[in-house]
Protein backbone atom coordinates (compact mmCIF):
# COMPACT_ATOMS: atom_id res chain seq x y z
CA UNK A 1 0.00 0.00 0.00
CA UNK A 2 2.81 2.45 1.08
CA UNK A 3 4.38 2.19 -2.60
CA UNK A 4 1.09 2.69 -4.23
CA UNK A 5 0.34 5.81 -2.42
CA UNK A 6 4.08 7.10 -3.04
CA UNK A 7 3.59 6.82 -6.59
CA UNK A 8 0.00 8.18 -6.89
CA UNK A 9 1.83 11.92 -5.49
CA UNK A 10 3.27 12.10 -9.08
CA UNK A 11 0.44 11.64 -10.57
CA UNK A 12 -0.68 14.38 -8.27
CA UNK A 13 2.43 16.49 -9.07
CA UNK A 14 1.64 15.66 -12.73
CA UNK A 15 -2.16 16.81 -12.31
CA UNK A 16 -1.08 20.35 -10.80
CA UNK A 17 1.91 20.82 -13.35
CA UNK A 18 -0.32 20.51 -16.33
CA UNK A 19 -3.02 22.59 -14.86
CA UNK A 20 -0.52 25.35 -13.92
CA UNK A 21 -1.66 24.73 -10.36
CA UNK A 22 0.79 26.31 -7.99
CA UNK A 23 -1.07 25.81 -4.88
CA UNK A 24 -1.91 22.45 -5.75
CA UNK A 25 2.08 22.20 -6.70
CA UNK A 26 3.13 22.99 -3.59
CA UNK A 27 0.84 20.74 -1.57
CA UNK A 28 2.83 17.69 -3.01
CA UNK A 29 5.73 18.95 -1.17
CA UNK A 30 6.00 18.93 2.65
CA UNK A 31 4.97 22.03 4.13
CA UNK A 32 8.58 23.17 6.08
CA UNK A 33 11.11 25.42 4.84
CA UNK A 34 13.29 22.45 4.49
CA UNK A 35 12.59 21.33 0.98
CA UNK A 36 14.88 21.54 -2.64
CA UNK A 37 14.39 21.54 -5.99
CA UNK A 38 16.91 20.87 -8.38
CA UNK A 39 15.95 20.85 -12.27
CA UNK A 40 17.42 20.47 -15.12
CA UNK A 41 18.68 24.04 -15.72
CA UNK A 42 22.24 25.05 -14.46
CA UNK A 43 20.89 27.78 -11.84
CA UNK A 44 17.85 25.59 -11.02
CA UNK A 45 18.75 24.88 -7.33
CA UNK A 46 16.47 25.99 -5.42
CA UNK A 47 15.67 25.49 -1.34
CA UNK A 48 13.15 26.53 0.97
CA UNK A 49 9.15 26.84 -0.06
CA UNK A 50 9.60 30.55 -1.53
CA UNK A 51 12.46 29.66 -4.04
CA UNK A 52 10.34 26.08 -5.25
CA UNK A 53 7.86 28.44 -5.87
CA UNK A 54 9.37 30.53 -7.77
CA UNK A 55 10.85 27.80 -9.89
CA UNK A 56 7.54 26.78 -11.12
CA UNK A 57 5.99 30.12 -11.50
CA UNK A 58 8.89 30.56 -13.91
CA UNK A 59 8.15 26.64 -15.41
CA UNK A 60 4.26 27.76 -15.88
CA UNK A 61 5.63 30.87 -17.57
CA UNK A 62 7.94 29.75 -19.90
CA UNK A 63 5.82 26.35 -21.27
CA UNK A 64 2.45 24.32 -20.91
CA UNK A 65 2.43 20.92 -19.93
CA UNK A 66 -0.04 18.82 -21.46
CA UNK A 67 1.10 15.37 -20.47
CA UNK A 68 3.14 13.22 -17.90
CA UNK A 69 4.47 9.96 -19.46
CA UNK A 70 5.74 7.70 -16.78
CA UNK A 71 7.81 5.15 -17.85
CA UNK A 72 10.46 3.26 -15.53
CA UNK A 73 10.39 3.50 -11.78
CA UNK A 74 11.55 1.80 -8.87
CA UNK A 75 10.26 2.97 -5.19
CA UNK A 76 12.07 2.09 -1.78
CA UNK A 77 10.16 2.52 1.02
CA UNK A 78 11.98 2.28 4.42
CA UNK A 79 9.37 3.57 7.72
CA UNK A 80 8.35 7.13 7.19
CA UNK A 81 10.73 7.67 4.58
CA UNK A 82 10.81 6.91 0.70
CA UNK A 83 12.62 7.75 -2.58
CA UNK A 84 11.24 7.04 -5.54
CA UNK A 85 13.19 7.03 -9.26
CA UNK A 86 12.01 7.54 -11.89
CA UNK A 87 12.15 8.02 -16.16
CA UNK A 88 9.48 10.16 -17.90
CA UNK A 89 8.67 12.34 -20.82
CA UNK A 90 7.19 15.60 -20.58
CA UNK A 91 4.70 16.88 -23.55
CA UNK A 92 5.26 20.60 -23.51
CA UNK A 93 3.87 23.54 -25.41
CA UNK A 94 6.44 26.55 -25.81
CA UNK A 95 5.70 29.16 -27.98
CA UNK A 96 2.81 27.52 -30.27
CA UNK A 97 5.83 24.65 -30.59
CA UNK A 98 5.20 21.06 -29.31
CA UNK A 99 8.29 19.10 -27.44
CA UNK A 100 8.87 16.06 -25.99
CA UNK A 101 11.48 16.46 -22.87
CA UNK A 102 13.10 13.02 -21.81
CA UNK A 103 13.49 13.22 -18.01
CA UNK A 104 15.09 11.56 -15.17
CA UNK A 105 13.71 12.05 -11.49
CA UNK A 106 14.44 11.24 -7.86
CA UNK A 107 12.32 12.30 -5.37
CA UNK A 108 12.97 11.99 -1.71
CA UNK A 109 8.76 11.82 0.17
CA UNK A 110 8.77 11.37 4.04
CA UNK A 111 5.11 10.03 6.03
CA UNK A 112 3.21 12.44 7.93
CA UNK A 113 0.52 10.84 9.03
CA UNK A 114 -1.37 9.32 5.51
CA UNK A 115 -0.27 11.73 3.09
CA UNK A 116 3.29 11.23 1.50
CA UNK A 117 4.93 14.69 0.67
CA UNK A 118 8.09 15.39 -1.45
CA UNK A 119 11.30 16.81 0.37
CA UNK A 120 13.15 16.80 -2.57
CA UNK A 121 13.18 16.58 -6.62
CA UNK A 122 15.92 16.25 -8.80
CA UNK A 123 15.52 16.25 -12.25
CA UNK A 124 18.39 15.56 -15.20
CA UNK A 125 18.47 14.28 -18.95
CA UNK A 126 20.96 11.41 -20.29
CA UNK A 127 24.09 12.66 -21.49
CA UNK A 128 23.68 13.06 -25.31
CA UNK A 129 27.23 12.74 -25.69
CA UNK A 130 27.96 9.44 -23.89
CA UNK A 131 28.16 6.71 -25.90
CA UNK A 132 26.41 3.40 -24.82
CA UNK A 133 28.94 1.15 -22.68
CA UNK A 134 30.90 3.90 -21.47
CA UNK A 135 30.64 5.69 -17.76
CA UNK A 136 31.49 9.21 -19.05
CA UNK A 137 30.39 11.92 -21.47
CA UNK A 138 33.27 12.32 -23.86
CA UNK A 139 33.80 15.51 -26.10
CA UNK A 140 31.78 18.44 -27.08
CA UNK A 141 27.82 17.91 -26.44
Amino acid sequence: MSEKAVIATLDDYASAYCGRDIDAIMSVFDDSDGISVIGTGAEELCSGRSEVRELFLRNFRDAHATRFEWGWTRVAVAEDFAVVAVSLTIDLEIDGEELQVPLRWSVALRRSGSRWLWIHRHASTSASNQSSGNAYPTGPE
